[in-house]
């Protein structure tokens, strides 16, 4: 064995044992900038930074289970889901995108105010638009979804940590008139359980005294 060869193995066992290294953990470094805005990176922050912090994790992790690519699509493009009842292409995008493992807030459309909503959200009436970032598809279209989430950094396969729970749906335009009755509702008992304290102490005061007897004036 000459020194080249020898030279050469020793090179490659030394790549791959930095691949090794570099494989099994990371750094993600999180700080704020001088305008108040907070970054995540994999690179050290400027010496300028404020808050500057690092945390050491598993490559592809970050916040617990979650994984890291997931996370990082999440914090830049969330992903939300318009639908209604009796709706077979609602069904069929939800389930697709619990299938593909992607996190989603779904909201509901029900009434008018529900269908204004989803129109200032950028939909034209139809159901299910989903919004992911500012990109946005009515119908339920596999491939132009597929399209959209991979646009967005989005796994193509579900890496989703099966102790994940998605939140329930929401409407889209949730009514506080119900609240606004129920403290109307409060109101009115109070001032109605105030006003026969009143009554009955104002009857007290009304009333004939009787004196005990052999009680003389």
């Amino acid at each position: 064995m000459n020194i080249e060869t020898t030279w050469r193995r020793g090179a490659l066992l030394g790549l791959a044992l930095l691949l090794c290294a570099a494989s099994a953990s990371a750094q993600l470094y999180k700080w704020v900038d001088a305008s108040g805005k907070t970054h995540f990176s994999d690179t050290p922050p400027p010496e300028t930074a404020k808050q500057a912090k690092v945390n050491s994790a598993p490559v592809g992790s970050v916040s617990g289970d979650m994984p890291y690519a997931l996370t990082t699509a999440m914090r830049s493009h969330p992903v939300t889901l318009y639908t209604t009842t009796s709706c077979s292409g609602c069904d069929s995008g939800r389930n697709y995108l619990r299938a593909r493992g992607i996190p989603f807030t779904e909201k509901t459309v029900t009434n008018a105010d529900d269908e204004a909503r989803l129109r200032a959200a950028g939909g034209d009436g139809n159901l299910p638009l989903l919004v992911v970032g500012s990109a946005k598809s009515t119908g339920y279209q596999q491939n132009t979804w597929d399209a959209m989430l991979t646009s967005a950094q989005y796994p193509a396969t579900k890496i989703l940590p099966s102790t994940y729970r998605y939140p329930a749906a929401m409407a889209a335009a949730p009514s506080a008139a119900k609240p606004a009755a129920q403290d109307k509702e409060r109101e009115a008992a109070s001032q109605a359980a105030a006003d026969a304290e009143e009554a009955e102490a104002r009857a007290k005061a009304l009333a004939p005294q009787t004196a005990p007897p052999g009680f003389r004036f």
